[in-house]
C-alpha cells in the first residue's frame, strides 16, 4: 500500500512515474514480442541465424552497464568533492555485496532460464498467440503470492483467475496434440512490406537473405538451407515453452517483491539492479551455452547472425527488465501485467498486417475471455480511486486531543470564552438582567481577572 501511494505521488519530469512506467511497459511489451518473433523467423542474415544465448548474455550486459553508470552518479551527488574515482568505486562494491544482496541470486537466475525461454517460445509461436498464453504468469504469479508472500485473494479473484485459464485453454483448442498434423508444423509468411523495413537501415534485403546454390535434392544440405529461408512454427514446443516461461518468470517477480519486503536497509533502485545483473550474467555464461557456441561457429562467431533488429530485440528487453523492477519497487508485481492487454491487441493487429496472421473464432474468443479475466483481476483498472478500508482506520486510529476535550483551542486562537474567566470561576453564572440574584453586576468587574488588560477611563 505504502509503495503503491509513492508511485502516484511521485513524479519524474513532470509526469507521474505509475503513468509513465505503464506507458512504457506497454510499448516495450509490444514492441518486443513483435521484433522478437520477427528476429526468429526472418531471412537469416549471411546464412546464418543468430544464438539466443549470445542475445541473453549482452542482455545482461547492457542491463549491468546502464544501472552501473546510473548507480555511480547517484553516489556521486552524496560523496565529497575530493572523493577519487577509485573510492567511488569501492563504495559502489560494497553498497552492491553487502546485506541481502546475495538474495538477488535465486530470481536472478530465473529471469535468465525466462529470457531463454521466450526466444524458445517465440521461434514456434505467432506473436498474438504467445502474448495470450503469456497471461497465464498471472496465475502462476497469484499462486506463487499465496504460497509465499502470504497473500489473500477475495473468491472474486479466484474465479478471475479461472476465467483468464478458460480463455487460454479456449484459444488452443484449435491446436491438434497430432503432431502430424500440419497446423502445429506452419511456415512463416512474411508480408513483403515487413522485410523493406530493413531497407531503410541496413540496405538491400536482397544482400542478406540467404541464397540457395543449385544443388542436387540428395544433397542432405538442402533442407537444412530450405529451413534457413523458410522456418516452420511447432506449435507444440511453442506451447510448452511458454508455460515455462510463465513459471520461471512469475516466481522470479514473487522473490524479488519478497527481498524487497523483507530488506531492512534502505536500498537505491539502481543498487538493486546491479544486483540482479550481475546474478543474471553468472548463469549466461556458466550454463556453457555461450561458451560451447562461439567454440563452434565460424567467424564472425559471437555477432553471426546479428542485424538492427536482433539488436532492437536485446535493447527493448533490457529496457523491459528495468522497468520491471521499477514497478517492484514504486508500486506492486501488478503493474507490470495490467500493460498486457494492450499487449494483446496491439500484437494481434500487427500480426495479422504483417505476418498474415488470421485469428480464428476461437482465438478471438479466448482473448475476448482473457481480456476480460484481466480486467477483473488486476486492482486499478476498475476505478482510479483506492477503497477507504474505514474499519481497519477506526480501529487503528487514536483519539485527538481535540476530541477529548473541545473547549481547548490553539494558542493562535483569539478567545474570550465567558466560561474560562478567573472571574466566572468564582463567582458562578452571572447575567445582566434586573432580576438576577447575583449582586454584582457583570460589567463592574468586567477589567478584573479578564483577558483585556485594563485601561484608565473618564468618569
Amino acid at each position: 500500500m505504502g509503495r503503491e501511494s509513492r508511485a502516484g505521488s511521485s513524479i519524474w519530469m513532470g509526469v507521474p512515474v505509475r503513468s509513465f512506467l505503464m506507458v512504457l511497459l506497454t510499448v516495450q511489451s509490444s514492441a518486443y514480442i513483435l521484433l522478437l518473433h520477427y528476429s526468429r523467423v526472418m531471412p537469416a542474415v549471411g546464412g546464418h541465424r543468430y544464438t539466443p544465448s549470445t542475445a541473453v548474455f549482452l542482455n545482461e550486459v547492457i542491463k549491468l552497464v546502464i544501472a552501473l553508470t546510473a548507480a555511480l552518479y547517484e553516489l556521486s551527488f552524496t560523496a565529497h568533492t575530493s572523493t577519487t574515482a577509485t573510492s567511488l568505486f569501492i563504495t559502489l562494491s560494497s553498497k552492491v555485496f553487502s546485506g541481502d544482496s546475495w538474495k538477488l541470486a535465486i530470481p536472478a537466475i530465473f529471469y535468465t532460464i525466462s529470457n531463454s525461454l521466450q526466444y524458445v517460445a517465440m521461434s514456434n509461436l505467432e506473436a498474438a498467440r504467445f502474448q495470450v498464453t503469456y497471461q497465464l504468469k498471472i496465475i502462476l504469479g497469484a499462486v506463487f503470492g499465496v504460497a509465499v508472500l502470504r497473500r489473500s485473494l477475495a473468491p472474486g479473484k479466484w474465479a478471475a483467475l479461472f476465467l483468464l485459464l478458460a480463455g487460454v485453454v479456449i484459444m488452443h483448442l484449435q491446436l491438434s496434440s497430432d503432431p502430424l498434423d500440419p497446423d502445429n508444423h506452419k511456415h512463416v509468411n512474411i508480408r513483403r512490406s515487413l522485410s523493406d523495413l530493413s531497407d531503410i537501415f541496413i540496405g538491400r534485403v536482397q544482400e542478406e537473405a540467404p541464397k540457395l546454390t543449385k544443388r542436387s535434392a540428395t544433397y542432405e544440405g538442402i533442407i537444412e538451407d530450405m529451413m534457413l529461408a523458410h522456418p516452420r512454427l511447432n506449435a507444440n514446443i511453442g506451447v510448452l515453452a511458454t508455460l515455462g516461461a510463465c513459471i520461471t518468470s512469475a516466481f522470479a517477480g514473487v522473490s524479488f517483491e519478497r527481498v524487497l519486503k523483507d530488506s531492512h536497509t534502505s536500498t537505491s533502485i539502481w543498487i538493486r539492479n546491479v544486483q540482479l545483473a550481475i546474478y543474471s550474467i553468472f548463469p549466461a555464461c556458466s550454463s556453457g551455452v555461450v561458451s560451447l557456441t562461439v567454440k563452434r561457429l565460424p567467424r564472425p562467431g559471437f555477432s553471426q547472425g546479428y542485424n538492427w533488429v536482433v539488436w532492437a530485440v536485446i535493447v527493448s528487453q533490457a529496457i523491459g527488465g528495468l522497468a520491471t523492477s521499477f514497478c517492484m519497487t514504486f508500486a506492486d508485481n501488478y503493474l507490470r501485467l495490467a500493460p498486457g492487454g494492450i499487449s494483446i491487441f496491439l500484437s494481434t493487429l500487427v500480426s495479422a498486417w504483417f505476418f498474415d496472421f488470421s485469428p480464428s473464432v476461437k482465438f478471438i474468443i479466448g482473448t475476448a475471455i482473457v481480456l476480460s479475466a484481466i480486467y477483473i483481476y488486476l486492482p486499478g483498472l476498475q476505478s482510479g480511486i483506492p477503497p477507504i478500508r474505514v474499519h481497519a482506520a477506526e480501529k487503528s486510529r487514536k483519539p485527538s486531543k481535540i476530541e477529548i476535550d473541545e473547549t481547548v483551542s490553539s494558542p493562535n486562537d483569539f478567545s474570550i470564552k465567558l466560561p474560562t474567566t478567573p472571574l466566572l470561576n468564582e463567582t458562578g453564572m452571572s447575567t445582566s438582567r434586573p432580576s438576577s440574584p447575583n449582586r454584582h453586576h457583570s460589567r463592574v468587574h468586567s477589567s478584573r481577572g479578564s483577558y483585556f488588560p485594563k485601561q484608565g477611563r473618564d468618569t
